[in-house]
C-alpha cells in the first residue's frame, strides 16, 4: 500500500481533515483514556492553530504530516514525530482515519514515516507506546523492524534504531 500513500505536509486550509479526524469517535476511541468519553480532542480548531504554529515547518525537532492517497488525492490518516526531552528519546504516531482502516495505510503510513525520520531528518531511535489490546499496532510496528523494550502505565514501549531499520529495508530489497 505504500505505493499508493504520500506524506503531505498539510496547509492551513487543509485543517478541514483534521478536525474531522479529531472529532470522530471511532477513530479517536483509542484516545478514550485521556480524553473521556470517547477519545475525541476538544475544540479541534484551535488544536489545528496550534499544530501549524508549533508543527509545520519545525522539523527535525517536530515533523507532523498527512497522509495522502495518490490516486484520488484522499487524505487518509495522519503522522507526526518530535523530540521529547522529558523521557531523551523520539516519539512518534500515527491514525488512520477509521473508515480507511483495514486496507493497508497503518503499514504503508508507518513506512513512509520512518523512511522521513530515518533517511531525511536522521532522527536516531523512534519511540512509540499503546495498549497492548492493538493488536493491529503491535503487528505493523514489529514488521516494521521495533522491538518492545517494556511495559509502562499499561502501554507496551516500542522502538526502533535508524540502523536497525535500514538494515531490515536493505536485507527486505536484497530478497
Amino acid at each position: 500500500m505504500t505505493a499508493d500513500l504520500q506524506i503531505y505536509v498539510p496547509r492551513m486550509e487543509d485543517g478541514w481533515f483534521y478536525v474531522k479526524m479529531m472529532t470522530d469517535p471511532e477513530t479517536m476511541a483509542y484516545n478514550a483514556p485521556w480524553f473521556p468519553p470517547d477519545g475525541c480532542i476538544p475544540e479541534p480548531e484551535s488544536e489545528w492553530l496550534n499544530l501549524q504554529k508549533l508543527w509545520i515547518g519545525k522539523q527535525p525537532e517536530r515533523f507532523y504530516a498527512f497522509l495522502r492517497r495518490k490516486r484520488d488525492g484522499a487524505f487518509v490518516g495522519d503522522v507526526n514525530y518530535h523530540r521529547n526531552p522529558a523521557f531523551g528519546r523520539w516519539e512518534m504516531g500515527i491514525v488512520i482515519y477509521a473508515p480507511e482502516r483495514g486496507k493497508g495505510y497503518g503499514k504503508g503510513g508507518l513506512r513512509l514515516l520512518l523512511d522521513r525520520a530515518f533517511r531525511v531528518d536522521g532522527i536516531p531511535v523512534l519511540h512509540n507506546d499503546f495498549e497492548p489490546t492493538r493488536g493491529a499496532a503491535v503487528r505493523i510496528h514489529k514488521a516494521a523492524g521495533f522491538r518492545e523494550t517494556g511495559m509502562a502505565g499499561g502501554c507496551i514501549q516500542l522502538e526502533v534504531s535508524r540502523e536497525d531499520y535500514l538494515r531490515k529495508c536493505s536485507v527486505l530489497t536484497e530478497e
